[in-house]
C-alpha cells in the first residue's frame, strides 16, 4: 500500500511532499479514533526497552535529526512508535537555509541528497514548542503525562541536535552551541553536537580535535551547573579518515563524553547507480540512505572495538530493515536512527524493525 502511495508522492518536490505528508498525519492524529487506529497499526506491540546514556528508551529505533527540525510533529511521531526523536538541527537564530530545491531523491540507490543548510525557526521558538508539548498534561488522551501514550511503558525520549548559525565565525561557534544548550536544557533528554553537516560552509572544520575540545568541554562545564545534567553526544561525519576518527575517540575518552552518533551524511558519490548527469544536475549536498550503511557500520564497529565498548554509540545511516538494524547492533550500537529509510519504507518501519529485533533477540538491555 505504501509503495503505491510512495510512487505517487515521488512525482512531486521532495521537501513539499515532506511537509504535506507530516501535516496530513497531524490532521489524522487530531481525530481521536483515527489516532488510536494509527497507534494500533503502526506502533510496535511488544517492545524491549533499551538503557543508554543513563536514559531508558522504550525501543531501540529513533528518528534522526533533520526530519522534525522544529519539534512540530512529536505527537504524530510518537503515535508511529518511535522510541526517540531527535529534533533539530537547531541554531540560536532562525535561518532559512540554502536556496530551494535542496532535497533530492535517488530512487535507484534508495538514497537522498540534501543541502538544507540548518533551516530552522531558531532555538527560542523550538524551546517554546517543546515546553507547550510537555505541558499537554491537560489532555486526558495522554493520561496526564505529555510524553506517554496509554500503551507505552516509557516516555518518548527527545534529543536536541544543536548547531551554529551560518553567519557565526568558527572561533565563536562555542557561543552558539552554548545558547542552544541553555535554551533547550529543560526540554530535551539528551544533546547531540552537530559539527559534521556538509551543508554549512566551514562547519566540518570544527571536527578538528582542539576545536571540538573547546566546544564540548565548555558544554560539559555548563552541564554541571544543573541538578540534572543531560547526556552530551557528538555526531561525526562518515568522511573522516581513520586518524581523524582516532582523534575523536581519544578526545571522547579523555573528556568522558556520553556518546557518539555515527554517522552524518556523506559527500562521497562513489558506486552509485544514479547516473552522473543527474548527480551533476543535483549538485552539492549530503548523501544519506542505503549507500551509507556499510560505512556507518564500519565506523560503529571501529569505535566499539577501539574503546572496548566504553563509549555508547548510536548508529545512523542506511538503516531500512530489521536486518540493517541488527547488523548495526551486532557491530556495537546500542540504538539506531532512521531518516531516509522512513521516507522509503513508510510509517511501518519502526514496528518492522522492532519486531525483527525481538524475534532475533538483537536488543541490548
Amino acid at each position: 500500500m505504501y509503495n503505491l502511495l510512495r510512487s505517487f508522492l515521488f512525482l512531486f518536490d521532495a521537501e513539499k511532499v515532506h511537509h504535506l505528508s507530516m501535516n496530513g498525519l497531524r490532521l489524522f492524529c487530531s481525530i481521536s479514533f483515527i489516532k488510536k487506529r494509527i497507534i494500533k497499526i503502526y506502533s510496535p506491540g511488544k517492545t524491549a526497552p533499551v538503557t543508554a546514556f543513563g536514559l531508558t528508551f522504550k525501543n531501540a529505533v529513533g528518528l534522526a535529526a533533520g526530519f522534525d527540525k522544529n519539534a512540530k510533529y512529536l505527537n504524530e511521531l510518537q503515535a508511529l512508535g518511535f522510541g526517540f526523536v531527535e529534533i533539530g538541527t537547531v541554531t540560536p537564530l532562525p535561518q532559512d537555509g540554502n536556496e530551494k530545491p535542496r532535497l533530492f531523491r535517488l530512487p535507484k540507490d534508495k538514497a537522498l541528497i540534501n543541502r538544507m543548510g540548518f533551516n530552522n525557526e531558531g532555538v527560542t521558538v523550538v524551546a517554546d514548542r517543546l515546553k507547550n508539548w510537555q505541558g499537554a498534561g491537560d489532555n486526558p488522551e495522554l493520561n496526564n503525562n505529555p510524553k506517554t501514550l496509554p500503551t507505552d511503558t516509557c516516555k518518548l525520549i527527545i534529543g536536541g541536535n544543536i548547531g551554529k548559525n551560518k553567519i557565526t565565525a568558527n572561533e565563536d561557534a562555542w557561543k552558539d552551541y552554548e545558547i542552544c544548550f541553555t535554551a533547550l536544557h529543560h526540554y530535551v533528554d539528551y544533546f547531540v553536537v552537530n559539527v559534521s553537516s556538509p551543508n554549512t560552509p566551514g562547519l566540518r572544520a570544527l571536527q578538528e580535535k582542539e576545536s571540538l575540545r573547546k566546544i564540548l568541554t565548555h558544554l560539559q562545564t555548563e552541564n554541571k551547573k544543573y541538578t540534572q545534567p543531560k547526556p552530551i553526544l557528538l555526531k561525526i561525519a562518515p568522511d573522516l579518515s581513520i586518524e581523524e576518527i582516532d582523534d575523536v575517540i581519544d578526545l571522547a575518552m579523555e573528556i568522558k563524553l556520553d556518546g557518539l552518533v555515527a554517522a552524518n551524511t556523506t559527500i562521497n558519490r562513489n558506486n552509485l547507480n544514479t547516473g552522473n548527469n543527474k548527480l551533476d544536475t543535483i549538485g552539492a549536498g549530503g548523501l544519506s540512505g542505503a549507500p551509507l550503511k556499510n560505512r556507518s557500520m564500519e565506523i560503529v564497529k571501529y569505535i566499539f572495538i577501539k574503546t572496548n565498548g566504553q563509549i555508547p554509540v548510536m548508529a545512523s545511516g542506511g538503516i531500512f530493515t530489521g536486518a540493517d538494524a541488527a547488523d548495526s547492533i551486532q557491530a556495537g550500537a546500542l540504538l539506531v536512527q532512521v531518516w531516509t529509510g522512513f521516507v522509503y519504507k513508510g510509517p511501518a518501519i519502526v514496528k518492522s524493525i522492532c519486531n525483527y529485533l525481538l524475534a532475533n533477540n538483537k536488543i541490548h538491555h
